[in-house]
This record gives structure tokens, sequence and C-alpha cells, in this order.
């Protein structure tokens, strides 16, 4: 048999490995939320756990607070990466070697980010302090505090710190490879600038702004360093408490763990599915209008 008969398989082999890995992982976490879990005595199906932590009223203000972390960082990041793109593009600057600078923050891990924006805007920061140097603030109690604070600022602060290259990477890439004929023809027929923008860029970037969108919020919504190092103390969010109830000295504890994974995988793909379908209905509908 010839090797280029199985090349392709050979090819793909990684990636099955990967995604059999993650599947088999996930069956497991789905097993132990109900209470299947052998090394630690544990071989009933139950629904206890699930009651348990759905009766429990920090679970609605945990959900409620991740949510509102993921959507607050994604929306801020998304515009202003399309801003920023935007720009970037009409510029040229996006050709420029000074524009790859922008992409340093995606490369900085999450917990790095945290200690980087603590060190930043705490009230014993940088910026705290260079306030009280020049006499704008008579103590560190005068200066805003948006870390560990139940408002979340700081968590969404350095979410968007985070997320905006992302999207400027993801979208620019499209923007300045859209063929500039079309909007040069758009402008000599008497369209205005926003109008090339709305009716022209903004249609054939919305695939990758969706996405791009997506990919943050699932991210943010799921990850638990920079609550964990940010967040206030009450009420953690959601994968903050899923990484306290794992790190449980009890084995026979991790059910509640996995239970709380589970409400989070599952919130994340109802969520982006009904975003996606949303936005999907006005693309087409945007597409119908512009023919």
């Amino acid at each position: 048999m010839s090797y280029s008969k199985f090349k392709p398989y050979i090819m793909i082999l990684p990636v099955a490995l990967l995604m059999a890995i993650f599947i088999i992982g996930l069956i497991n976490g789905v097993l132990q939320s109900f209470g299947i879990i052998p090394a630690a005595g544990l071989t009933k199906f139950t629904l206890s756990y699930y009651r348990e932590v759905l009766n429990n009223g920090d679970l609605t203000a945990s959900l409620w607070l991740s949510v509102y972390i993921s959507v607050a960082s994604s929306l801020i990041a998304v515009v202003m990466g399309v801003l920023v793109s935007v720009a970037a593009t009409a510029s040229g600057l996006v050709k420029s070697k000074f524009f790859q600078i922008l992409k340093i923050p995606v490369i900085i891990p999450h917990a790095v980010s945290a200690l980087l924006m603590l060190n930043l805007f705490s009230q014993s920061g940088i910026i705290a302090r260079m306030a009280y140097q020049m006499h704008l603030i008579q103590g560190q109690e005068g200066f805003l505090s948006i870390m560990f604070d139940e408002s979340s600022l700081g968590l969404i602060l350095t979410y968007s710190w985070k997320e905006i290259p992302f999207v400027i990477m993801v979208v620019v890439t499209i923007m300045a490879n859209i063929n500039a004929s079309l909007g040069e023809a758009a402008v000599n027929l008497g369209a205005s600038k926003w109008k090339v923008f709305k009716h022209i860029t903004l249609p054939l970037c919305l695939p990758a702004i969706t996405t791009s969108f997506i990919i943050i919020f699932a991210y943010s919504f799921g990850a638990f360093e920079i609550p964990y190092l940010l967040g206030a103390t009450h009420p953690k969010a959601l994968p903050v408490r899923a990484f306290v109830e794992y790190v449980h000295p009890d084995i026979a504890h991790r059910p509640y763990a996995m239970v709380l994974n589970s409400i989070m995988i599952i919130f994340t793909m109802v969520v982006t599915y009904i975003y996606y379908k949303i936005l999907s209905k006005n693309f087409v509908k945007l597409g119908t209008q512009n023919d």
C-alpha cells in the first residue's frame, strides 16, 4: 500500500488524539457530576449533587456575575477592536512593524496580566502612587478602588486589555484585505465613508467579529485565574467556585465541582448558539438589503 493513501489520516491523527482526550475527559466529568467516582467509593448514579447546587442561593449570584463580566468585557473588546482595526486600516498603520506591538497582550498569560493590572491600578499601585506624588489624592484610600470590588471593574479592565488585541488580530486581517475598489466605487456613487463602512466593510467583517466575540466570551466565562486573583470575596465567579470545590481535600466532594463545570459548559453552549443564530439572521437580512 502506498504512503499517500494513508497520509491524510496520519496528518489528522494528532488532532484526533487531542479530541479523543477531550471527549474522554468530558464524559468522565459528566459521570463524576452524577456521583460516579470509583476511586472515592462512589458508584451509585444520583442527581443529589445537582439538586444541592441548584438549590444553593449563591449559584444564581455567581452565574450572573460571570455573565456580567464576560458580556461586558467581550462587548468592550469587540467595539474597541473594530474601531482600532478601522483606524489602522484607513491610516495604513496596519502595514507597519509598530502595529505588531498590539499583539503582545495576547501572548501574556492571564495570571501575569492580573498581577500587572494589580500593580498598576490597585490603591497601592503605581498610578495611585503617582497621583499621591502629584497631590491629586491625599492617601491611597482616595484612589478609585476597582480591584477586589463587587463592581468587577478590575476584572473587566484586565479581560478587555487581553481581548482587544485578539479581536484586532482577527478583524484587521479581513478588513485590510477587502478590495479597495468596492469602497471607491461606492464613494464615486455618492456614498459617505460611514455608509461604505456600514454597508460594505462591516458586513464583510461580521463573520470574523462574531467568531471573535464567541471565542472571548466562552473563554472569559470559563477562565478562573483573573476572577480568582482580582475578584471580590463574595460573590465568587462561577469558575472560581468550581475551582474551590475541585481542590477540596476530600475527593468525595469532587462531584460538586463537576456539576458547576457542567452548568458552565451547558450555559456557554446555549448562549453561543443563540448569539450565533441571531447574528446569522441579521447578516442574511443585511446582505438581502444590500442586494
